[in-house]
């Protein structure tokens, strides 16, 4: 059917390029660990035992006699080896759709499919951090626990970093604390920590920003599973290997098609496992 004028249909309509509607998750892990290039295919390293040498023997270190044999020590090592992975995705775009879509479909995709191989870095790293920590605690109640009283957070990083201390590790040295973002909002809730100064920085104390709790820079981010939190010595506990950084590539195909191609090769190597500490029950 015809339309006449002041008819809706032959009303002129405006179409943003720019796509809204969704926000895009920031990927923060790799700033944890040590970054060290590659060349090979596999990795090989070794993780030195962390426990301090005792005698062996009926012989003590302590008080050994005049020309009496030393007792004897022993180190070990336990070797491991690990595959470089490719991280990768592509996406394709016909021709016409580059000319003439109401969306600039080129630099949206361009940016999904880079963030998709980011992601799948970040989540790899995230999972190896929390399933090679050396140590574990038990939060002393769920920091969103219905009696507020057994609500306790800073006692509980206070014990995880007791326990990599323990270890010989500075937990006070470029130390981080992960967590999603709901534990995340239960820590910043709590009484305790609204209330101990001497646990927080100027930084957020002046302008509300997160920096440190407890010597802890604290990493909110949606790589790591709710319920948990691991404390960690950055560039000390972890290794990431890389092979190619992330790297995109923009092919055309003239008259056809435009291909996005997206990949990062490398993989995380928890060499000092002891250097980090999970708090389970958040």
């Amino acid at each position: 059917m015809a339309d006449a004028v002041e008819e809706q249909d032959l009303r002129a309509e405006a179409v943003s390029r720019i796509v809204t509607g969704f926000a895009l998750q920031e990927y923060k892990m790799k700033q944890l660990c040590m970054i060290q290039s590659s060349n090979a295919w596999t990795e090989t390293y070794y993780t030195e035992t962390a426990a301090d040498l005792t005698a062996g023997g009926e012989i003590a270190v302590k008080g050994v006699p005049r020309l009496a044999n030393f007792p004897y020590g022993e180190v070990t090592w336990s070797k491991t080896s690990g595959r470089n992975i490719k991280h990768a995705m592509e996406g394709i775009i016909s021709w016409e759709d580059v000319k003439t879509n109401a969306v600039d479909v080129i630099a949206r995709t361009l940016l999904r499919i880079a963030r998709a191989v980011a992601k799948s870095v970040d989540s790899e790293i995230a999972t190896n951090i929390l399933s090679e920590a050396g140590n574990t605690t038990a939060a002393n109640a769920t920091w969103n626990n219905a009696v507020i009283a057994d609500r306790d957070p800073i006692q509980d990083m206070l014990d995880a970093k007791a326990l990599i201390a323990i270890d010989n590790y500075n937990p006070d040295q470029n130390a981080f604390i992960i967590m999603h973002p709901t534990n995340y909002a239960e820590l910043l809730g709590n009484a305790n920590v609204r209330n101990a100064g001497q646990f927080w920085t100027d930084e957020p104390t002046r302008n509300g920003r997160v920096g440190r709790i407890a010597g802890l820079t604290v990493i909110s981010t949606n790589s790591v599973t709710e319920g948990g939190a691991q404390v960690i010595i950055a560039k000390e506990a972890c290794t990431w290997k890389s092979v190619v950084g992330l790297t995109v590539n923009t092919i055309p195909d003239p008259g056809i098609k435009w291909t996005i191609r997206a990949y990062e090769v490398g993989q995380i190597q928890v060499i000092n496992p002891n250097a980090i500490c999970s708090i389970t029950g958040v």
